[in-house]
């Protein structure tokens, strides 16, 4: 989740009957959705001894302090490891990730019967899940071909909080609701329902 640490298992195996010495070369960057690295944001090496059908894992911690600064919108991190057998020539694995940290911070409750031509409340509940405070937040909301911008207040590490939003419906049918969070941590974070409007 954006916001957290990321841990990783690199999981190695012995399926031979002799003894293995493995280097491994582990690195991460932020990436782009088209696997274009931007930043590299973690790179460590470590030598493995793997005994006759012997498996070993490796952790891989990568803290929010690393890659926080440095993920784009995509929020995608690549994770790399080069395996290589040592005094096997040529014996070489390429092990690669790609991680999507996922957003929990909209939450959007919706009335359970909207009505045309009768006002009805949304609630909007926003969080940050940084370990540190967010200032100039701002939230844009999508509805029936109108966008209201609403400046709020700053967050304090992994606070949570909400707004209420009025609307009167003028037509029956489904109606699209697009929430966009931004601050000056973070950009992009979006939400979205599609409202059932019933006849009057």
């Amino acid at each position: 989740v954006f916001g957290k640490d990321i841990t990783l298992l690199l999981m190695l195996n012995n399926l031979a009957a002799d003894h293995k010495t493995v280097k491994v070369d582990m690195s991460a960057s932020t990436v782009l959705y088209t696997r274009r690295a931007v930043t590299e944001i973690l790179k460590a090496s470590t030598s493995v001894e793997l005994g006759s059908k012997q498996g070993k894992h490796i952790k891989l911690k990568i803290p929010y302090a690393y890659y926080g600064k440095y993920l784009t919108t995509d929020k995608r991190i690549q994770v790399t490891a080069l395996c290589e057998v040592m005094h096997r020539q040529g014996l070489k694995l390429l092990v690669e990730k790609t991680i999507i940290l996922e957003d929990t911070n909209i939450i959007i409750k919706i009335p359970r019967r909207v009505v045309v031509n009768r006002a009805a409340t949304i609630e909007i509940s926003y969080a940050n899940p940084l370990p540190e405070p967010v200032n100039k937040c701002v939230l844009l909301v999508t509805l029936m071909n109108q966008q209201v911008k609403i400046n709020l207040a700053p967050l304090a590490p992994r606070e949570r909080s909400k707004i209420y939003f009025e609307f009167t419906p003028r037509r029956a049918g489904p109606l699209q609701l697009q929430v966009d969070f931004s601050c000056d941590k973070f950009s992009h974070v979006k939400g979205f329902v599609t409202i059932g409007v019933a006849p009057a």
